[in-house]
Formats: structure tokens, C-alpha cells, sequence
């Protein structure tokens, strides 16, 4: 049975017991398949894309004459040498990175209810501090220990260096690695567990074979930085998952996971002169 929000004023709507679409009332098969169809092309325009690719990278790392550990990956790269160029391209992939996340939040939208309410995406005065304390609780349970698995995983080499800043800092570096943070932070948080969840539960899945499907989706998206990250990332789906099953909010989880993002993406020059051998490339 699913678990239902231990805080009654949260305003998540996450439970559900059969196949329905929202209101109690049964699906019909018909209903089922548009569902479904809907679910595909939503993945297919994000994070779904980005999990095939990176299985071929995966597929492509495991394959090359280097092992594994001495190869790397970039986050957050300059896109070309002019700075006005570079900074138009970084804006507009933020912006535009944006659009599934949109385009969720318009699918899930019926008259007298809104998206923002129904997955805890909303911001209320009254739970302001709640939410950011659940998110810095998250941060300390899955951000610290994320960072102590990357660093196995390359001393084991099965995981390759994630270059996650630029080389050339410009001064508007730091503001556009946070909102890049920002975007990761919503995206996958809105879709792979707010969106997911709400169509999953209306289609009668369970509770746990709700959060390890999503789990094992926000793991293989990751593939591209080795084995490592796979099984880290798995571990934070179920553990972000049954939080929200708890908390009925999704806002927690994106605060945490835009604040565990901005650490690493910040904190990467820093990380890379105080350990060069497990954050570069080894030779």
C-alpha cells in the first residue's frame, strides 16, 4: 500500500490505492495507453534521452583502449571561445532545459487544481522552514556520502573525473554554475519523482515498485560518469523517493538537490587543487 504524507497541511497529493485519473474514478484501457504514450514522450524529450545516451557512453567508455578511471567527462563546459557567445549559449540551455519541466507541470494541470499544489512545488510562508530543513537534512544524508562514493568509485576505477566547472572563469561563471544546479534540481526532481509518481500511482502501481522504477532511471541517466555513480545515484532515487512518499513535497528534494549540485559545482576548483588524483584524470 502506498504511504500516505505524514503531514496533512503538506498539500502533496502522492497516494493513491487503484488506477485512476486523480478524482477516485477508474481508468479505462483507452486512458491507460494515452498514459503510457504520454509518459514515453515526456521521457523521450528528457531524462529518458539522456539515459539511453548515457548508456552509450557507458558502452563507449567500457570499450575504449584507456580503463575507465583514466578517462573523464565535462559538466557545465564552455561552449565557445568568445565570452558573449559562451554566456548566450549557457543561459539559453538553462532556459530552454527548462521546458519539460513546463511542460509536466501543464499536462498534470486540471480545472480547480493546481500542479504546484498537488506535487508540493509551492511556496507557502507557513512551510518555508520546514522545507529547508528537510532539504539540508537530505544534504547531509545523501550529499557527504555521494561525495565519499565518487571518491571509491575513482580510487577503484570505475568511475571516470567529472570535470564539473569550466577551466575559464569569467565573472559570471559562479552565477550561471548555480543556476545550472537549479535547472538539474527541478528537472529531475518535477519529473522523475513529482510527474512520474502522479502518473505511476494513476496507473496502480505500488509504492515501492514506484520508487525503485524511478530509482533505476535516475541511475542510468547518470551512466555516463562510470558504475560508480550508477549505484550512488539509485540509492538517492530511493531515498528522495520515499521522502517525498513521507513529506508529500517536492520542494525539499529540489532545494537539496539544487544546494548538492551547487557544492559540487562550486566547490570543483577547490576539490581539484586539494585532490588532484581522485577529481582529475589519472595518467
Amino acid at each position: 500500500m502506498p504511504v500516505t504524507p505524514q503531514d496533512p497541511s503538506a498539500g502533496g497529493n502522492v497516494s493513491a490505492s487503484a488506477p485512476g485519473n486523480g478524482d477516485g474514478s477508474l481508468l479505462n484501457p483507452v486512458d491507460r495507453g494515452r498514459l503510457w504514450v504520454e509518459i514515453g514522450i515526456v521521457l523521450a524529450l528528457s531524462l529518458g534521452a539522456s539515459a539511453l545516451y548515457s548508456i552509450l557512453s557507458l558502452i563507449a567508455s567500457l570499450t575504449a583502449e584507456k580503463p575507465l578511471g583514466s578517462q573523464s567527462t565535462g559538466l557545465n563546459q564552455a561552449t565557445s571561445t568568445r565570452e558573449w557567445l559562451d554566456f548566450a549559449n549557457q543561459f539559453l540551455g538553462f532556459a530552454l532545459g527548462l521546458a519539460p519541466v513546463a511542460l509536466v507541470l501543464y499536462l498534470l494541470w486540471r480545472p480547480r487544481a493546481n500542479p504546484f499544489s498537488e506535487l508540493g512545488l509551492d511556496i507557502r510562508p507557513s512551510l518555508i522552514g520546514r522545507d529547508a530543513g528537510r532539504a539540508l537534512f537530505l544534504v547531509a544524508v545523501i550529499g557527504i556520502p555521494g561525495i565519499g562514493l565518487y571518491a571509491i568509485g575513482r580510487l577503484l576505477g570505475i568511475t571516470v573525473a567529472v570535470q564539473a566547472a569550466p577551466q575559464d572563469q569569467y565573472w559570471w561563471t559562479i552565477p550561471m554554475l548555480i543556476l545550472a544546479a537549479l535547472k538539474a534540481g527541478l528537472l529531475e526532481e518535477v519529473i522523475v519523482i513529482g510527474y512520474l509518481y502522479k502518473r505511476l500511482d494513476q496507473l496502480g502501481w505500488g509504492t515501492w515498485k514506484i520508487i525503485i522504477a524511478s530509482a533505476l532511471l535516475r541511475g542510468s541517466y547518470h551512466l555516463y560518469q562510470g558504475i560508480g555513480p550508477f549505484f550512488g545515484n539509485v540509492v538517492m532515487g530511493v531515498v528522495f523517493g520515499w521522502c517525498y512518499r513521507r513529506w508529500g513535497r517536492v520542494m525539499p528534494l529540489v532545494l537539496a538537490h539544487t544546494l548538492i549540485d551547487i557544492i559540487s559545482f562550486v566547490g570543483f576548483p577547490l576539490a581539484l587543487a586539494w585532490w588532484p588524483g581522485i577529481f582529475g584524470v589519472t595518467k
